[in-house]
């Protein structure tokens, strides 16, 4: 046997033939110093790899906040304080002592091989004196608590921890939401007791589902106790709404970095120096949302429940793993606590051009209202929830959660742009090996959704605040054909269209024959309102009113028969609308009014066809066109019965107004 240059001698070795030595490696040309380059440097203080991987992270060393008497609290202090603010959240009802509440993960260990710091303080025997023999084993645990992560040590935890994550080619994080993907209206609960009894809508149409006191606490040690049992849990202290006179301190305690990385991104994130001095949340999340409710107990219909308790101003998840639930809960109490305020809390989009001129944008999923809000010569102020307070608009939320589902650059650049490193990704299918996100995919959920901070968005206004409203757009998409493609509306019809929320979806085939279906949700929100929608409408007129806003419906639906005969409005034409709309032309148009419903539309509109103006003339069969829009406003009549013996304004003759501008027969 031979190898290459060598011979294999008697011991099974090799042996080399002796020749020319090898060349020496030149280093290239000598420097003026006839001294070679070294690259080399002083090697590092490390003895051990542990050692070395300390050194490579910096101590973050945010400004430490003054106590009352003056002084600074030490890194000691500041520590044990926040602390014991988590354990306090953490405390069961019911039990003297729980588990020791520290700071940390457990799986990186400290030098002296031990996961649990020093600094153990906040232990709830410091909240509550235990009886003889009332201790159990969870107060012998320590829960470490994962304060506030950034959205890269939140990476690290999902992909480390949580089976379904994994990082995309465009660098979101993509996760999984378990058996829901979407929210679980019937399963969300609210407690009536003496504080709500008369404040909130209860009864037919009301999304307000009650439960007693006793069962939520129930519900609320079933998830402290969940949260309790693990090793860790993610604490998020953050804010809601951008105006600082009237923001709400919230605390989400939960057991996925998935959604501790959600609300980063979808709350106002606090500066170091205001996450120092943050001190007692005003509202509390719960999210157990791995471990179910027991059916057995009262009120449960599943082995779901989000539990809303506004007196104790804290919210329980159990049962299902979807982040908006925790999105729209917090949406819920703003529209309790903001009325409370005087502030009109609006689910809405809101943009604002460069004039300073603010508009408000309604309307339920598939009206165009994040297309028509997403405008590259405005700015955005938010794509979902708003404040109305005496100084202006005010976005609740610190970022926004968009549908992906066939979602392209080229329809909503923005949107497509957002979604990079930071950004979750929710149920959205992707290739194995390349990471390359399939949008059109639906194998999980059709109810895909990115969230990411709205500073992703290239033209948002930071801070997410601006003036008194000038318009307040209505969006429907009417499958029926009847509607308008625009209506300027007085106060009252304002007032009327904002209860209703209508737009029409199109429903499935049957025997071939499509039809659509009309769809109503009072405040274009009635899932998340917690008061009457009259109380909402009613602060809504009264603001426009004194700001002089205009009222506008916009119809981004059919035009010249229905569904399947006639044709869905152009966005051209819809986009030229909104436009004339913003820089005000539209209020100078000449006016007609309408049949049934008492619309004012424009004759004419610069860059518009005048024939679709007005629905009438665009379709060919007059008589269908009648009988359609009789159709119609029978629907609304028919919803808006839920309304009409709920009296407000003085003598209700606020309602009488609302009810004469509706449909007239």
């Amino acid at each position: 046997m031979s190898a290459g240059n060598g011979n294999a001698n008697g011991d099974g070795g090799f042996s080399f033939p002796k020749g020319p030595a090898i060349p020496k490696i030149t280093t290239g040309a000598k420097r003026d110093n006839e001294i070679c380059h070294d690259d080399s440097g002083p090697t590092v203080k490390a003895t051990t790899l542990d050692e070395l991987h300390s050194l490579q992270k910096k101590r973050s060393a945010p400004t430490t906040p003054i106590n009352q008497s003056g002084a600074a609290f030490s890194e000691e202090e500041r520590q044990k304080i926040q602390l014991q603010s988590i354990s306090a959240s953490l405390a069961s009802l019911t039990r003297e002592s729980g588990p020791k509440v520290v700071r940390g993960d457990p799986a990186e260990k400290k030098a002296d091989g031990t996961t649990t710091p020093a600094y153990a303080h906040g232990q709830h025997q410091s909240i509550f004196s235990p009886a003889l023999g009332a201790v159990s084993d969870s107060s012998l645990k320590f829960t470490h608590v994962l304060y506030n992560l950034s959205p890269a040590e939140l990476y690290e935890q999902a992909i480390k921890y949580e089976k379904g994550s994994f990082i995309t080619s465009n660098g979101a994080l993509a996760t999984l939401s378990g058996a829901k993907t979407g929210r679980a209206p019937r399963d969300k609960r609210v407690v009536r007791d003496a504080t709500t009894e008369d404040e909130l809508w209860w009864g037919k149409g009301s999304p307000n589902i009650e439960m007693d006191e006793h069962t939520f606490t129930v519900n609320r040690e079933r998830a402290v106790d969940y949260l309790n049992s693990l090793e860790k849990v993610f604490v998020n202290d953050q804010f809601l709404n951008w105006d600082p006179e009237n923001r709400i301190k919230v605390r989400i305690v939960s057991a996925r970095a998935y959604h501790s990385l959600f609300m980063h991104n979808m709350c106002i994130r606090p500066t170091p120096e205001e996450l120092e001095s943050f001190g007692t949340p005003d509202f509390t999340i719960y999210n157990a949302g791995q471990f179910p409710c027991n059916r057995y107990t009262h009120y449960m219909t599943s082995s779901t429940s989000v539990d809303l308790n506004l007196s104790r101003r804290e919210m329980v998840i159990l049962g299902t793993q979807y982040a908006g639930e925790m999105k729209k809960g917090l949406f819920s109490v703003m529209h309790y606590l903001m009325p409370k305020r005087r502030i009109l809390s609006l689910h809405s989009g809101c943009n604002m051009g460069k004039d300073g001129d603010v508009a408000l944008f309604f309307g339920l999923s598939g009206t165009g209202k994040t297309t028509l809000s997403t405008d590259h010569n405005r700015y955005m102020i938010g794509d979902d929830e708003h404040c109305w307070t005496e100084t202006g608009v005010s976005n609740i939320e610190g970022g926004c959660y968009a549908k992906c589902v066939d979602l392209s650059r080229e329809k909503e650049p923005d949107i497509w742009n957002a979604i990079k490193f930071g950004t979750v990704l929710e149920n959205v299918v992707f290739d194995e090996h390349t990471r390359e996100v399939d949008y059109s995919d639906k194998s999980v959920t059709e109810n895909t959704r990115a969230a990411y901070p709205i500073e992703f968005i290239p033209n948002a206004k930071i801070p997410c605040v601006g003036p008194h409203p000038k318009n307040v757009i209505l969006l429907a998409c009417d499958a029926f054909g009847v509607l308008p493609p625009v209506s300027k509306l007085n106060l009252a019809q304002t007032m009327y269209h904002f209860i209703s929320g209508y737009t029409a979806l199109v429903a499935g085939t049957e025997d071939g024959i499509k039809e659509p279906t009309a769809t109503f949700s009072a405040c274009f929100g009635a899932a998340f309102i917690m008061l009457h929608p009259t109380k909402y409408a009613a602060m809504l007129a009264e603001k426009m009113k004194r700001q002089g806003a205009t009222g506008w419906l916009v119809n981004t639906g059919w035009s010249g028969g229905s569904y399947g005969v006639g044709n869905r409005i152009k966005l051209a034409y819809t986009r030229k609308i909104i436009d004339a709309i913003h820089s005000g032309s539209l209020l100078k148009a000449n006016y007609k009014k309408t049949d049934i419903f008492g619309f004012e539309i424009p004759t004419e509109i610069e860059g518009i066809p005048s024939e679709i103006l007005d629905p009438v003339n665009s379709w060919s069969d007059k008589n269908a066109h009648k009988e359609t829009l009789l159709k119609l406003g029978g629907l609304f009549k028919k919803n808006f019965e839920t309304f009409a013996n709920h009296k407000i304004g003085v003598d209700g003759k606020l309602t009488e107004e609302i009810l004469s501008a509706g449909p007239i027969f």
